[in-house]
């Protein structure tokens, strides 16, 4: 695609952007919605550097077990403008406002399925996925389905044959029993091969148990939009102003594939799982400060509740220091559920986002999702303070 019919094609998307409902309560819409239905429901150091001013140099700096933890980067903190009043932004980026944050050490990469493995095996830990579905967690107060249908599974992009309208994610999106960690697009998938992949499939309540077993943390929202602009006051990407600088990709999005999305040919069954997915943590360049992919391949949880509003809030105030997000949940735009059911950040969007319907691979975009639902497209990395151990 032409770099003007890419920059048309984005201006059109921004100007009528969809709900973000397909990352927010999917599992929980998806069920309900079918009743169970019938129940009555209701790569290396260095980066591509564009032109551009940044508040700092930025310096990479990875530790070493000595200096710093073993596979993580030094985030040196600051002040930055937070969020976004490009044309591309949504109206829950807006306004840039000025934030600070303290330093941190940050996983340079996706928490892999390897590193998740070796969690598993230490503690023996079963994730969501793996669960017998709690319908009063799920649907609150609703008519509970026979427990034949209840079963172990999470939500999958399986895509479609042809062109649909971009308002019903449950045309490209199913839930599919027996898909987790392990078997991501579905029971037929597998991670064998994998190791080096973001380790996807994990809930909120997941990544907080690895997080206390590798004691480290979530970053907060504003922890991680710093640490994915690399340097870079307000620029458009985690690289800079150019989606694809010299022709070059920088990240595993959609854009660039021979079908729009979310058409996949052949289209896969629902028993086979998914067709897209991740590539291998770290195949595209660093940012300023050593990180990879922090934006593309899968949405990174981080630890905030989700507000629709908060950077209107935030931009408010004299001076914001740390910020560690509301105190509960607000988002008008989902109509799927109550405004203030629960939600979680979730930031850099995957190898799903495109022009056409998510433009989230950009460090301000941001979303919320249920917390207790796992997706094929979310992963998470996580940081360390300066002076806490970390295995």
């Amino acid at each position: 695609m032409s770099r003007k019919n890419r920059q048309r094609r984005e201006r059109a998307a921004a100007q009528a952007a969809p709900s973000p409902a397909p990352a927010s309560h999917a599992r929980r819409n998806f069920l309900i919605a079918t009743g169970i239905a019938a129940a009555g429901a209701a790569g290396g150091l260095g980066w591509w550097w564009q032109s551009r001013t940044s508040t700092s140099e930025p310096v990479v700096i990875v530790g070493d077990g000595v200096r710093g933890p073993v596979g993580m980067a030094w985030v040196p903190g600051g002040e930055f403008l937070m969020g976004s009043d490009h044309k591309l932004a949504q109206q829950n980026e807006r306004p840039a406002h000025k934030v600070h944050v303290g330093g941190f050490w940050m996983d340079r990469t996706h928490v892999t399925n390897a590193q998740f493995a070796a969690f598993v095996k230490a503690t023996g830990y079963v994730t969501s996925a793996e669960r017998k579905l709690d319908w009063e967690a799920i649907a609150p107060g609703a008519p509970k389905p026979p427990d034949s249908e209840l079963v172990p599974g999470a939500m999958v992009f399986v895509g479609t044959s042809e062109q649909v309208p971009l308002n019903d994610y449950s045309r490209w999106w199913a839930f599919m029993p027996g898909a987790n960690w392990r078997h991501p697009q579905g029971p037929r998938s597998s991670i064998e091969g994998k190791d080096d992949h973001p380790v996807v499939q994990v809930s909120y309540d997941d990544v907080l148990a690895y997080a206390k077993w590798a004691g480290k943390r979530l970053p907060t929202e504003a922890e991680w939009e710093f640490a994915a602009r690399g340097g870079l006051e307000q620029a458009t990407y985690a690289w800079g102003d150019d989606l694809a600088p010299q022709g070059q990709k920088m990240a595993n999005i959609w854009e660039g594939r021979q079908e729009r999305f979310p058409v996949v040919k052949p289209i896969v069954s629902a028993k086979a799982g998914g067709a897209v997915g991740t590539s291998p943590a770290g195949t595209f360049p660093a940012n300023g400060y050593g990180l990879h992919d922090m934006t593309g391949n899968a949405w990174q949880w981080v630890a905030d509740w989700y507000r629709y509003d908060q950077f209107v809030a935030q931009a408010r105030e004299a001076k914001v220091i740390n910020p560690r997000g509301p105190a509960e949940t607000y988002d008008p735009e989902d109509r799927s559920v109550p405004v203030n059911a629960p939600k979680r950040v979730i930031r850099g969007g995957s190898f799903l986002c495109n022009v056409d319907y998510c433009l989230s691979y950009r460090p301000s975009a941001r979303r919320g999702s249920d917390p207790l639902n796992p997706m094929s497209h979310v992963g998470f990395r996580l940081v360390a303070d300066a002076d806490r151990p970390v295995k």
